[in-house]
């Protein structure tokens, strides 16, 4: 035997197995209890293959229902099972956190299959600079491959059992999110945590530990603080953003016509915002050059929490969403406005049908 060789040790590999196994489950089961007790509750993941899923429901025959697209106001502010209990139809959810509806609006007015009606969610500083932080999942949609679809459905089969399976808790965002000394010169972010808990038909609603910790509340504040200057630094770059704005609108105004011209209705909604979010967007997104500029040019009907009562003095914990039993109370008013401000917009494909 040379010098160099190493023998294997005579014990039975199936007990290295079995002893891997156990040491692994329990390692897998104290990760799941730690985030257990931190207040977690077991969700499904907001990923683009559970989108793709709910966009492909128009190609398979629901092409004249409702559908909302948006952010994530869209999302925590909008309950489907509310909406379908005062207005008789359920929603189909096709808004993203963190991205600009204009690609999805996009694509279903490019889309014939789509004749039902839309709502669209503007939240400013993603609507009107089009940022698309999960872009992604639209090309998810036209390009979903047969090994990302059955993966999807093995993962729906865990993902509303294992709090630990959660993305948020996953082992390597929990280590990125470890504090670091401070350097000079280098602007290293929170990273925005975990806020809400999301159904199979992409219904959210926020999570309670937002609502119930003062200590995580005010982590997502600050998360949300170091994104929202309250002071214009350089006039000129200011100048070039408030024209870049215009560009966004011309996207909706070209989506919005070929909509109309199939007979799309389309409603576009400004959600509530409050303190330090709203300071900020009233200073870098004026109403005058975005969202009355985009009412304008598109013609479209509009609802601004700030010209209804009913859409004002709504508890949003921190500063962009509202609570879940806000949002409840949230989604009956917005369909009372909806109803009485554009009642053709409430009414079912077959309603209008038997009206023709």
């Amino acid at each position: 035997m040379s010098k160099y060789d190493r023998p294997l040790p005579a014990n039975s590999l199936g007990v290295a197995a079995l002893v891997s196994v156990v040491v692994a489950s329990v390692l897998l089961g104290a990760w799941e209890l730690h985030w257990r007790e931190y207040g977690s509750e077991v969700s499904y993941r907001n990923s683009g293959g559970l989108w793709a899923a709910e966009r492909r429901r128009i190609d398979k025959g629901e092409g004249d229902a409702l559908v909302l697209i948006g952010s994530s106001r869209m999302q925590f502010d909008v309950q489907l099972d509310v909406w379908e209990q005062v207005a008789g139809e359920k929603p189909i959810q096709l808004a993203m956190v963190g991205t600009s509806p204009l690609t999805a609006m996009e694509g279903l007015a490019d889309d014939p299959d789509f004749t039902g009606r839309l709502l669209v969610g503007v939240a400013p500083d993603l609507f009107f600079s089009g940022l698309e932080l999960y872009g992604e999942v639209f090309d998810r949609y036209r390009t979903e491959t047969p090994a990302e679809w059955l993966g999807q459905q093995i993962s729906l089969l865990i993902e509303p059992h294992l709090a630990f399976y959660n993305i948020d808790y996953a082992l390597i965002p929990i280590l990125r999110r470890q504090p670091l000394p401070p350097r000079e010169g280098v602007f290293d972010p929170l990273e925005v945590r975990k806020l809400d808990i999301l159904r199979k038909d992409r219904n959210i609603r926020m999570w309670r530990k937002v609502e119930e910790d003062p200590e995580y509340q005010a982590l997502a504040e600050r998360i949300w603080a170091q994104f929202l200057p309250l002071e214009i630094e350089d006039q000129e770059q200011y100048a070039g953003q408030l024209a870049s704005y215009v560009g966004q609108i011309d996207r909706a105004v070209a989506a919005n016509r070929k909509l109309a011209d199939r007979g799309v209705d389309v409603i576009f909604v400004r959600f509530p915002s409050s303190e330090r979010y709203r300071e900020s967007e009233q200073i870098f997104f004026p109403r005058a050059a975005t969202w009355d500029l985009l009412i304008e040019k598109t013609g479209a009907f509009g609802i601004h929490f700030e010209d209804y009562e009913e859409l004002q003095g709504y508890e949003i914990p921190e500063w962009s969403h509202l609570s879940a039993a806000e949002a409840d109370r949230f989604t009956k008013a917005l369909y009372e406005v909806v109803q009485r401000e554009a009642p053709e917009f409430t009414a079912r494909a077959g309603d209008k049908e038997n009206e023709d």
